[in-house]
């Protein structure tokens, strides 16, 4: 009608929150996505022959490994990466304080008498029966952490000591709540992220060694005068004690029973393995969490050390990768999202495979996309999707860091 007032269509808060169109499909690292299915196939394949052996061998019950349940899992999960792909990155920046303050939520929620499901004497579960699965908080919290110091970082040169306050905070809390469930090796994991985050947003790397080793300092000053709980110092104790192979033999059957039978399961595999479900800890199922935290040790013993190796530099390659895809992204809030989602997946190879090897004291860490737990799973199918995503949507940014290389 000639004459009448041209006014814009209203989006939705959908529209505003993902996007199909302003994807750049031929933009996307394609790559990066098969090194994660190989990895996760791989994953598949491990657990199904954990399955095979445990019906061959009678075993059922909490130790036995369930291949269906865990497919199934995997079909929960994996619609976050199309839900991390297609996430806006204006909508995450202005949205990241409500992701973590949604995880902070999600972490006090555990200690809610009735509501959290306590075990091996930890509250670290949310009973979530109708995904097939529990909650661990824990691991969502570390792609909140991510996001939220992404969002305190994007504007700061790390040049003063106010830079490093409010970002360090944000951190420290997810940590505190975390080690109070008690879970200290999931607590750790967030320093490199945090750290790694810091120098990518311009701290200089002999400050941050300074705060490394200032950690440190406190860490062995909190040994000494026994402020550590009794758990953490036993596992730190069985950690130095069995480097020498006959206190590890003669603890075996007490608190180095985890650390011998993953040691014993690697060493058993050779150079080039027994292969699948043929190797000691499928055989007698006496590696604990070996569908979990200890998968690396079944790998390594099924597959030997020359495939194990090379599961390792598939590993790296992936986190190689996502740093790639960050390298090209010059907005910066979403340059330190995908940095630190590169440091959280090479954070977790480093713990989950120094504990199998006996290189860090023991902990339950999963190694993502081969593990099987619901949590790990999606929060890792999550982080590779918003590593796409933001490395390929049309986002321009007219901030001055986004005119540096």
């Amino acid at each position: 009608m000639k004459g009448a007032a041209w006014h814009p269509r209203r989006t939705s808060a959908l529209e505003r929150m993902l996007s199909v169109r302003h994807l750049r499909w031929m933009e996307v690292d394609w790559h990066l996505l098969l090194v994660a299915f190989a990895l996760f196939s791989i994953g598949l394949v491990l657990i199904h022959a954990m399955n095979v052996a445990d019906d061959l061998y009678g075993r059922d019950g909490q130790s036995s490994v369930n291949f269906g349940r865990h497919l199934r899992t995997a079909a929960v999960a994996l619609p976050a990466l199309a839900l991390g792909l297609f996430l806006r990155p204006r909508w995450v920046r202005r949205n990241a304080w409500l992701i973590y303050a949604a995880a902070i939520v999600l972490l006090l929620v555990v200690f809610v008498p009735g509501v959290g499901a306590e075990r091996n004497n930890a509250t670290r579960w949310i009973p979530l029966g109708f995904l097939g699965f529990d909650l661990q908080p824990s691991e969502p919290a570390k792609l909140g952490v991510i996001l939220m110091l992404a969002s305190a970082l994007h504007q700061q040169s790390m040049k003063s000591l106010s830079d490093w306050v409010r970002p360090g905070l944000f951190a420290l809390v997810p940590m505190g709540l975390v080690v109070m469930q008690p879970d200290l090796g999931t607590a750790m994991t967030l320093a490199p992220i945090t750290l790694g985050m810091f120098y990518i947003a311009g701290a200089r790397g002999r400050t941050l060694v300074g705060v490394v080793l200032g950690f440190m300092l406190l860490g062995v000053l909190a040994y000494q005068v026994g402020l550590l709980r009794d758990y953490q110092l036993k596992r730190v104790d069985t950690w130095t004690e069995s480097w020498a192979a006959d206190s590890l033999i003669h603890d075996r059957t007490g608190a180095a029973f985890h650390t011998y039978h993953a040691r014993v399961a690697i060493g058993h595999g050779g150079w080039f393995g027994t292969g699948l479900g043929a190797g000691v800890a499928n055989e007698a199922g006496h590696l604990p969490e070996r569908d979990c935290d200890s998968i690396f040790a079944v790998a390594a013993e099924e597959a030997g050390f020359v495939a194990a190796s090379g599961l390792i530099a598939l590993y790296a390659l992936l986190v190689i990768l996502i740093f790639n895809c960050a390298s090209h992204v010059r907005e910066r809030f979403s340059r330190l999202v995908v940095g630190g989602i590169g440091i959280y997946f090479a954070s977790q190879l480093f713990v989950n495979v120094g504990v199998n090897l006996g290189l860090v004291p023991m902990t339950g860490m999963p190694l993502p996309l081969l593990s099987t737990g619901g949590s790990s799973l999606a929060t890792s199918f999550m982080a590779l999707g918003l590593a796409l995503g933001l490395a390929s949507h049309h986002a321009p940014s007219l901030d001055g860091h986004a005119f540096h290389e």
